[in-house]
């Protein structure tokens, strides 16, 4: 499995059969390398939404039509979508799961809210905010958490999936910051690798992963903070 953070909350990830985009927040993303977006929408065969907000639905609209992917969100996001004319969609909700190629994408709790106020100036509520987790067929499980704070049924999370990657928010003010996300690993889950994202683009929130990787000192799981647009291979 081949991974790279795009800044904020995206993610590009590539195996054998699928490269998938999660929260393709590109234009208007401080942290995001103009010069990447070509090779992230290169052979895009899905993206994958945790919710509804502008730095997390980003450019998907605009990839969908480029590409032709399919577009992963819960009903409330993906009805909206649609209404856009994003015609590739699989739609779902909290506890279901959607079986793709080579994957399948579960949709678990998260604590955050879901709202967009889009260019005609009107609050659209796009359905309850939620993580993903992502079963390969021959690579490991990977867990984007979304937008969140720390809960106690983040056990039951681990107890059912048993995600190996974790992909971890830390930027305080809108989520957990980095000292209770290294909490939140530590204490629920026993992943082999973690990789914080939502911190070091909008000047409000944490610019470093600095309190997270300290909160993480100790743990068995390898702590991952790469540059945006660095190469992983996991």
């Amino acid at each position: 499995m081949k991974i790279k953070w795009l800044g904020h909350s995206a993610f590009h990830i590539e195996t054998a059969k699928a490269k998938i985009l999660i929260d393709p927040f590109f234009t208007g993303n401080p942290a995001f390398r103009e010069d990447t977006r070509k090779d992230a929408a290169a052979g895009l065969t899905h993206i994958l939404l945790t919710h509804g907000h502008g730095d997390h639905v980003g450019d998907t609209i605009a990839l969908a039509n480029e590409t032709g992917a399919t577009v992963v969100a819960n009903a409330d996001l993906a009805a909206w979508l649609g209404s856009k004319g994003v015609k590739a969609l699989e739609m779902g909700n909290t506890g279901g799961t959607i079986h793709l190629r080579g994957f399948s994408s579960t949709f678990v709790n998260a604590l955050h809210s879901s709202a967009q106020i889009t260019e005609d100036g009107v609050s659209h509520a796009l359905g309850n905010a939620n993580g993903l987790v992502l079963h390969f067929d021959d690579e490991p499980t990977l867990y984007h958490m979304g937008d969140t704070d720390i809960f106690s049924d983040m056990a039951l999370i681990q107890e059912l999936h048993q995600p190996e990657i974790g992909l971890v928010p830390i930027g305080d003010r809108f989520t957990m910051g980095g000292a209770v996300a290294a909490l939140a690993c530590q204490r629920y889950f026993k992943f082999d690798t973690v990789i914080p994202c939502h911190y070091g683009s909008f000047g409000i929130i944490d610019q470093t992963p600095d309190l997270f990787v300290a909160g993480m000192e100790g743990s068995k799981t390898k702590v991952e903070a790469p540059a945006v647009a660095d190469l992983l291979t996991l």
